[in-house]
């Protein structure tokens, strides 16, 4: 999978590229992950991407023209499955849209910044728009790299043990069971000896039933009816 970003602040981005998960599936081909800078799209010796809003108001808006050059250079190179936003208007984002964008080959993330995106280049260009929440963040880069780190980490190969990624919270509207390591006294409190049996169908019947007992406790709402 290739995942290109266009993004104002590319640096952001460093540390999350160069560690952990994505960094490995890197390594191993399993997924390919470009930040592109817009100043490198943009005129002028100050090479400005972003302007006063039309209408008045706090804040700065992402300028069209950087971000056309920049999305239209790559389009020129790449057939784009998705090209993504994340807008508060967005469709929220779930496990299950998480699994489908995995299966994809090439997605394309434009990363607001500012005060938002000129809304002509989100008409003209977004075939997708995310929401990961009720709540507003500095950019874009945030929420993209929530977004790769969620889809490379389902991608076959991109992990140790993939059977790991299945059993994650969501993946069946179940949340996950409690998890427990070593030692098997801590503090007082005991692992539950049924994962200590060794019994492994038993072990099983145990995390689903607890999987089961977490859900309706914390998030109801997840169960089907």
């Amino acid at each position: 999978m290739r995942i290109d970003i266009i993004s104002a602040v590319p640096k952001l981005f460093d540390g999350f590229l160069n560690e952990s998960i994505i960094h490995k599936a890197q390594q191993k081909g399993v997924a390919e992950l470009n930040v592109i800078d817009l100043r490198d799209f943009s005129e002028g010796n100050y090479k400005q991407i972003d302007d006063a809003p039309y209408g008045g108001g706090a804040g700065m808006v992402l300028m069209p023209g950087p971000l056309a050059k920049a999305i239209e250079q790559l389009q020129s190179q790449v057939t784009y499955d998705e090209i993504i936003f994340f807008v508060p208007e967005g469709n929220n984002l779930d496990q299950a849209e998480i699994n489908k964008y995995s299966q994809m080959h090439n997605l394309l993330i434009v990363c607001g910044h500012y005060k938002g995106i000129d809304q002509r280049i989100v008409d003209q260009y977004a075939t997708q728009l995310i929401s990961i929440g009720d709540f507003v963040v500095t950019g874009g880069e945030i929420p993209a790299a929530l977004f790769c780190d969620a889809v490379v980490r389902v991608i076959p190969g991109a992990i140790g043990n993939e059977v790991s990624a299945l059993e994650d919270s969501f993946q069946d509207h179940l949340l996950s069971p409690p998890v427990y390591t070593r030692p098997p006294v801590f503090q007082g409190r005991e692992v539950p000896d049924i994962l200590l049996s060794g019994n492994h169908q038993k072990i099983q019947d145990w995390k689903l039933k607890e999987a089961q007992k977490k859900t309706e406790k914390y998030r109801p709402d997840m169960l089907k009816p």
